[in-house]
């Protein structure tokens, strides 16, 4: 596969400099013009001043791109012609048809892995949906955090999942769930979900031994990391499940399925929340990419040492 890097990027790994890889859906679908473009700055500029270098990865004009020009990230961000979602399975159309696009977690996985980079923020992973019993959906991100050694940062999975079988698709596919700072897994806009994690760390120097070995010594695949939302943002968990349900409701009513779900549905809810839980996102982002950041520091620190 052929990658094709930043200018910024492509000095970082001239100069051996950690990088940290970034999706782009939430540009093209996840979040609002001007919103969006705004949350991809303040997340790279997180990742900068904790030593590292962000890599935007995302599909433009069917070429892979890891890290990206303003140009392209304002092109995903304002949204003027067709921008696909790009899970795993939809890279090799995409590239084959010439699309743009922005990358899913799975996919950013996968590009991640092959371009080198070990470490990657995001604001929530997909994981099992609601009703999978009927329609059988669960998202491709379980799989790519299995396959590639690539350390996922997130605050949990998204709040409109099924989390218990999330967290359990999870284990089932023998991929670590790290709580950073916390022993109890995050639901996105919410710091708790009443579910307990079996490991913690506190912060990203014991984060960076479990990556050197799963990825160095064992050979193993992704990981994830999950940091709850900044308190000051964060809502409480019961009226997040009033609201998700009230959504859910629409969505279904509408006939709304696949990949436009996701998207929907956080739409919904900042207009239910009056904008809380846009404010809500747009904080956990930034707050991932910072110790994202910090966690690929210190593993390029002690993988040189």
């Amino acid at each position: 596969m052929e990658l094709r890097y930043s200018e910024e990027v492509r000095r970082a790994k001239e100069q051996g400099v950690p990088l940290v890889a970034l999706e782009t859906s939430v540009v093209a679908q996840g979040l609002p013009y001007p919103d969006n473009l705004g949350a991809a700055r303040a997340c790279e500029e997180a990742v900068r001043r904790a030593g590292a270098v962000p890599a935007p990865i995302a599909v433009v004009d069917g070429q892979v791109f890891i890290g990206l020009e303003e140009s392209q990230m304002r092109r995903l961000a304002e949204g003027r012609e067709r921008l696909f979602k790009l899970a795993s399975r939809d890279l090799p159309v995409a590239i084959a048809q010439g699309a743009t696009g922005g990358t899913t977690v799975s996919a950013t996985c996968e590009l991640a892995a092959a371009a080198g980079i070990r470490v990657f923020s995001t604001g929530g992973i997909g994981g099992v949906h609601r009703g999978v019993a009927e329609h059988m959906d669960i998202s491709q991100d379980i799989w790519a955090l299995a396959r590639f050694p690539v350390a996922v940062v997130c605050a949990g999975a998204k709040s409109v999942l099924d989390l218990p079988k999330t967290l359990e698709a999870l284990e089932t596919a023998a991929v670590p769930v790290i709580g950073v700072g916390t022993g109890e897994l995050p639901s996105f806009y919410s710091q708790s979900s009443g579910l307990t994690l079996e490991h913690r760390v506190d912060d990203a120097t014991a984060g960076a031994r479990i990556l050197r070995a799963r990825f160095d010594t064992l050979g193993q695949g992704g990981i994830l990391f999950t940091v709850p939302p900044p308190e000051e943002t964060s809502l409480p968990r019961a009226d997040v499940e009033l609201h998700i349900a009230s959504a859910m409701a629409e969505a279904d009513r509408q006939g709304i399925r696949g990949k436009a779900v996701t998207p929907f549905l956080l739409s919904e809810m900042a207009r239910r929340t009056s904008g809380k839980t846009l404010r809500a996102n747009l904080a956990l982002l930034t707050n991932n990419a910072r110790f994202a950041g910090q966690l690929a520091v210190a593993y390029a620190q002690g993988s040189r040492g």
